[in-house]
């Protein structure tokens, strides 16, 4: 079965405070834009738009932030560990690092992060980190051994040199969670489950064929604009334009340990490497990372001797992490700019900026490639600028200086209107002023991402179910 849509579009109530308000219901008229991708670059990218004025869908074919945006390390990255080989990801981070940290705190943990030497290796390398450091602007200073261990005792005592950067831990389903909201309550649809099968032109605009994933059913949606955001599959949404985009999916291993060792993101002083970084994550540690370039995207699971790899690599600047059970291992799969042509060395070796590229064919279709979960506002932003210009719109980004909806979840569901689920918002109500009102905020957080999809899709008359 085939529903054709021509559009339709929440717009945003006249008064910005009453989030969950609509103008006047269903408005027709095809889309400006629409954007592949629920991932946080995706996210970003809708809300950047539905800023700009322009009437926006998110589309994921699964769930947002359900992919590498929902599995990376946590890490808010300083730059520090970009300094030396990729200076303009470096510069990139620590600006975003910045941003967010002003828009998004909510999102964020201030941990701080050390570079660890333990080797004489290590040490000469300090050298070329630290002048890199001074040339990007990135802040750090070199701490004293005794201190940092005072301030970090689980570290090793054979510690050699320590610096510390501005490294920080975001919370990503927070994050992504946050982005969707402020993209929703600014009149973009958020939809989930809808996966872009064809794009084709038709005149002046494109057509988006897309698969239902709930229902089985085919939907065309129409725009003006079509942003292939879909991270390590956007080489494979490309071909359904009929055009090409060069990813390198490279994948990396990441494992958890049930207890938080630091207060602070502990790095390893060397060159980007496997195994350098263990992250503070709530109550928990994360260790990684490897980097291995795969073809198969649906079937890439943790081996044990990645396991077992990374748990040494951590315990040779945490030692007390080999006393840890192993909580679980994860796999996520980076969308990388292909560099080089050695495989086993190209995952480390390419760059984590990114790359605009504006189709000659078909006319109005755009792909991201590259980015990191720290520099998404800064894609979307510059991704907002080639699609407006391409429009005709004059309006300029508006992302870095708008603090983020979703500072308080349980708020934030209470404004909402329409939402179903009253009884949901009880047994919330009930978690919060309580002891578990902290643990509670990822439910809250679980709940709004509901709302928000579920309503979107029934703003275009699609089920829930």
């Amino acid at each position: 079965m085939l529903v054709f849509v021509r559009a339709s579009v929440l717009y945003r109530a006249s008064s910005p405070s009453q989030p969950g308000e609509w103008g006047r219901g269903l408005a027709s008229g095809v889309f400006d834009a629409l954007v592949i991708g629920g991932g946080i670059i995706g996210l970003w990218t809708g809300l950047d738009l539905a800023m700009r004025g322009l009437r926006v869908a998110v589309l994921e074919r699964g769930v947002i932030g359900g992919e590498t945006s929902g599995k990376f390390h946590g890490l808010l990255h300083s730059g520090a560990r970009y300094a030396v080989r990729d200076p303009v990801s470096a510069s990139e981070c620590i600006s975003e690092n910045r941003v967010l940290s002003r828009i998004a705190s909510h999102a964020i943990e201030d941990t701080g992060g050390y570079f660890v030497a333990l080797t004489r290796e290590d040490e000469e390398y300090y050298e070329e980190l630290s002048k890199a450091l001074r040339r990007i602007g990135i802040p750090f200073r070199e701490v004293p051994v005794e201190e940092a261990r005072r301030e970090e005792p689980e570290l090793n005592p054979g510690a050699r040199i320590v610096i510390e950067v501005p490294d920080k831990v975001v919370y990503g389903r927070d994050m992504v969670v946050s982005v969707a909201l402020t993209a929703f309550r600014e009149g973009a649809l958020v939809l989930e489950h809808l996966e872009a099968m064809e794009i084709r032109s038709a005149g002046e605009e494109l057509v988006v064929r897309l698969q239902d994933r709930l229902r089985g059913d085919s939907v065309e949606l129409r725009a003006r604009a079509v942003i292939n955001a879909a991270g390590p599959w956007a080489g494979e949404v490309a071909k359904r334009a009929g055009v090409r985009a060069e990813v390198m999916p490279t994948a990396g291993t990441m494992v958890v340990y049930p207890r938080r060792l630091t207060r602070r993101v502990i790095n390893r002083m060397r060159p980007p490497s496997d195994g350098d970084i263990v992250v503070p994550y709530g109550s928990s540690s994360i260790a990684g990372t490897t980097a291995f370039i795969v073809e198969d995207l649906e079937n890439v699971e943790p081996v044990e001797e990645e396991i077992e790899f990374l748990t040494r690599e951590a315990a040779a600047m945490l030692p007390r992490i080999a006393e840890l059970p192993v909580a679980r291992a994860y796999t996520s799969i980076r969308p990388l700019i292909r560099i080089g042509s050695e495989p086993e060395k190209a995952g480390r070796e390419a760059t984590r900026s990114f790359q605009v590229i504006a189709h000659s064919e078909p006319r109005g279709f755009f792909t991201v490639v590259g980015g990191k979960f720290t520099t998404a506002r800064l894609v979307a932003e510059k991704l907002g600028d080639t699609v407006a210009k391409y429009l005709g719109v004059g309006k300029r980004s508006r992302t870095s200086e708008t603090p983020l909806a979703g500072q308080d979840p349980y708020q934030e569901l209470r404004e909402l209107k329409n939402i179903d689920g009253a009884l949901l918002q009880r047994v919330l109500d009930s978690i919060r002023g309580g002891m578990d009102e902290e643990r509670g905020r990822l439910a809250a957080y679980a709940a709004l991402h509901y709302a928000v999809t579920a309503m979107s899709r029934k703003a275009l008359g699609l089920p829930t179910a």
